[in-house]
């Protein structure tokens, strides 16, 4: 069962904790990139109720994110760093976390119906940017510190695990 988006920050964390967990089990021994974004994307998708579209956008060029693994209707392809919530991320390699994606300048409409959109870059220790974890609502503000936090546990995870991953 998905977890409301009326759920408290405490029921929120205790999510979080049971879907790395099962990250961590599913991914054991995995060495491969796209199976191992796959397999987030599908367990956060599944987990939280407000989350109307998961995927992951990764670096293919220096200067453009390609569409990754995704739940949900149909993404952006392409989306340039200089342009929307996805290139702000990866463009600073900080989380943007949008309470209202219509305030926010150059926003990408990938879907008409988001109201609300949380992108973590997936940066490596070394500061190389692989890519973004974007998870979009059809709630306004729908995503708490929570969020923000459990999401760029689950990001540093994925860049470490995958630090030496050729740009695709």
């Amino acid at each position: 069962m998905r977890l409301p988006a009326t759920a408290s920050d405490a029921e929120r964390q205790r999510e979080y904790e049971q879907v790395r967990e099962r990250i961590a089990a599913l991914l054991d021994g995995e060495d491969d990139w796209i199976a191992a974004l796959a397999t987030v994307v599908a367990e956060l998708h599944g987990a939280f109720d407000h989350y109307d579209w998961t995927g992951v956008y990764r670096l293919a060029r220096p200067d453009e994110l390609v569409i990754g693994p995704y739940q949900g209707g149909h993404g952006c392809t392409r989306i340039r760093l200089d342009r929307g919530v996805c290139g702000a991320a990866a463009s600073s390699r900080r989380t943007q976390r949008v309470a209202d994606v219509a305030t926010f300048p150059g926003h990408i409409a990938c879907a008409a119906t988001t109201r609300s959109e949380i992108v973590v870059p997936l940066v490596t220790a070394n500061g190389r940017v692989l890519g973004v974890l974007d998870v979009d609502s059809d709630q306004p503000a729908a995503f708490t510190e929570v969020d923000e936090a459990q999401l760029g546990v689950i990001a540093s995870d994925l860049a470490e695990r995958f630090a030496t991953q050729a740009l695709l």
